[in-house]
């Protein structure tokens, strides 16, 4: 009874995991007023680091919470404008080096300007780790007909579950989150920040707009049929985008995946200059060209050989090269 009492259980974790989250997502309130959580990371067993990134600041770890399996995700958070005078008097220097007009420090911030951004992803299955861990990838040359044979059977054999999406439309899940919507069920969307912005600044703005409208799985769902949806999330999300952060629509990049992430039409709004995942022209498709490609071609996305990459762990990768296309 001892060790039951001491050791939580996995729906306590889990509670507890979902509310650190929820304040993770919310950017943590306004300023004075960030809510506080209980430290479910006391409970985290390190297995092993699936990837890091000194360029980017981050570190992905496999682990235990209360014996399942759990993925925590530790980014640095930017250095923000508006506390650097904070930054400058209320930081530590330890020198390290001096050499004629150059030196370098170690800088103790206060514990308010030293945060880490933390995510949980908690019960993790063995596909949530695989994504995480760092892979070698392969470019897809996919055609049309690839498209048909190979990629859609792939997709519709999976089923890759899509509700927490409902969820978000259906405001079962994150509606404080909703910056803008327009309810049309055929037009419209919700705009709403991604996981990885943490709202503080705009200089790395990312913005995810999800449309009500159903059953569009990709880029190559798209026909003439779709402009007016494409249109409106175009025009409408910049507008919301610059009545709220003051953004232009000349400062913004608004794309699309291919292959997406998941599969219910989406379009992303990042700033630019912000070298967001999947950016490259490898995977990202201008949504200005996308729109523009369907009036010149009303089935142009049909057709069109597309490329993407796939990591080496990919399900679709084998396929590919079972079909000899690798």
């Amino acid at each position: 009874m001892a060790d039951s009492a001491a050791k939580p259980d996995t729906e306590e974790l889990y509670q507890k995991a979902k509310r650190a989250k929820a304040d993770n997502d919310n950017g943590g309130g306004e300023a004075g007023e960030e809510p506080e959580c209980e430290n479910i990371l006391s409970e985290f067993k390190t297995s092993k680091v699936l990837s890091d990134s000194a360029r980017e600041k981050n570190i992905f770890i496999h682990g235990k919470l209360a014996d399942q399996d759990a993925v925590v995700i530790l980014e640095k958070t930017p250095i923000r404008e508006d506390t650097l005078a904070e930054l400058f008097t209320g930081s530590k220097l330890k020198l390290e080096m001096r050499n004629d007009i150059y030196s370098t420090y170690r800088l103790q911030a206060p514990p308010q300007l030293n945060e880490i951004k933390t995510t949980v992803v908690f019960p993790a299955t063995e596909k949530h780790i695989k994504k995480y861990q760092r892979q070698e990838s392969f470019l897809v040359e996919e055609t049309g007909v690839d498209y048909q044979s190979i990629t859609l059977p792939y997709i519709q054999k999976q089923s890759f579950s899509v509700q927490w999406v409902h969820n978000i439309l259906e405001k079962k899940a994150e509606a404080d989150r909703i910056v803008f919507e327009d309810p049309d069920p055929t037009v419209g969307f919700v705009l709403l920040p991604d996981f990885k912005w943490d709202q503080k600044q705009v200089d790395d703005l990312y913005l995810i707009a999800i449309t009500h409208q159903r059953g569009i799985r990709s880029l190559r769902d798209l026909t003439s049929e779709h402009l007016p949806l494409l249109q409106n999330i175009f025009q409408k999300g910049k507008e919301a985008i610059l009545q709220r952060h003051k953004l232009p629509a000349s400062k913004l990049r608004v794309y699309l995946h291919y292959q997406p992430s998941y599969y219910h039409l989406h379009v992303h709004f990042t700033k630019l200059g912000y070298e967001a995942p999947g950016c490259g022209v490898e995977r990202a498709h201008l949504l200005a060209d996308v729109i523009q490609n369907l009036q010149s071609h009303p089935e142009y996305y049909k057709t069109r050989t597309l490329y993407f990459p796939l990591r080496a762990d990919d399900g679709l990768l084998s396929k590919y090269k079972e079909a000899g296309r690798l």
